[in-house]
């Protein structure tokens, strides 16, 4: 066996390595996601979506300060500040800020479902951007995956979208925007300093507003119940930081637009997560659209992505 065709064996099995660490990462970063959209609800029963959003995003800030500062981290180049922007706007108001609105009306497990198409997205922006460039097989996959859960949703709503669909629509758009900026720069940075530098610049936004809607509700904050609050707390802890820890570390490893994939699971995920935490009903069709989307997953796993 040549010199070069053990190389290209050993970059085979690195790579490989790679995708594998990648997928196990980027699961249990949706797997924390997954309980988001309950846990709003939760919080946006008693709290403000304006509240709700500005002030995980606050929390989770200081959070990132101080993981910056107990890191000695450095401030990232000039010329990853358009991306960290790109990362703030999606993932640390946009998602979250339509979302909270979202689930004033709508029941976590119809939001659910619409977060499917989040791996579309995700691999659209990274394809635009010229970050990768997936097969028309891997195109084939995530469409399928993306219509079945899109059609269990029309399903769901009597075939018609309303305007909290609508707004989660707009948030799976901001989410999968700022994945695919996030995926790319953690590949230099690293996912934990992407992440709470993007924190760290909603700040401007963030703070203000945060503190303009505790002036105009604070005098209803005594009588928040102990479930919306821990509510809150799920998503500036978890939902904020934690989970894209490991997000973006996963895709730095294994690719934006397969790792991205495994985001098909997060709808069913959290239709288990509302069942546990809000007791929505689990429904028979839920399992088998869940199980028709996992085979879209296998299938995209195996399709070539060029990166």
């Amino acid at each position: 066996m040549s010199a070069s065709s053990t190389a290209a064996q050993a970059a085979t099995v690195t790579r490989r390595s790679d995708e594998t660490a990648g997928m196990l990462l980027g699961l249990a970063g949706v797997a924390i996601f997954s309980l988001t959209l309950p846990f709003t609800r939760l919080a946006v029963a008693e709290l403000s979506p304006m509240l709700v959003t500005m002030g995980r995003a606050v929390v989770a800030a200081l959070l990132a300060g101080l993981w910056l500062w107990w890191q000695r981290a450095p401030l990232p180049g000039r010329g990853a500040l358009p991306g960290l922007l790109v990362v703030a706007a999606g993932c640390v108001i946009g998602f979250p800020l339509l979302t909270s609105f979202a689930m004033r009306s709508l029941p976590a497990s119809h939001g659910a479902v619409l977060v499917g198409i989040l791996p579309l997205a995700t691999a659209l922006f990274s394809a635009l951007r010229g970050h990768e460039r997936p097969s028309p097989g891997f195109w084939c996959a995530a469409l399928a995956g993306s219509g079945l859960v899109v059609g269990f949703a029309l399903s769901q709503s009597g075939g018609a979208l309303h305007v909290a669909d609508v707004l989660m629509l707009g948030a799976v758009l901001a989410a999968g925007m700022g994945y695919a900026e996030g995926g790319r720069l953690s590949q230099a940075l690293g996912g934990q300093q992407v992440i709470s530098w993007a924190l760290l610049l909603s700040l401007p936004v963030a703070l203000p507003l945060a503190g303009w809607d505790l002036w105009r509700h604070g005098g209803t904050l005594a009588g928040v119940g102990a479930a919306a609050w821990g509510g809150f707390a799920y998503t500036c802890v978890f939902s904020m930081f934690v989970g894209f820890i490991f997000w973006y570390r996963g895709m730095a490893r294994g690719g934006v637009a397969r790792v991205g994939q495994v985001q098909l699971l997060q709808p069913f995920l959290t239709l288990l997560g509302a069942a546990i935490v809000l007791g929505e009903p689990l429904q028979a069709a839920h399992l088998l659209f869940a199980l028709a989307v996992i085979g879209t997953v296998a299938l995209g796993r195996r399709m070539a992505v060029k990166r």
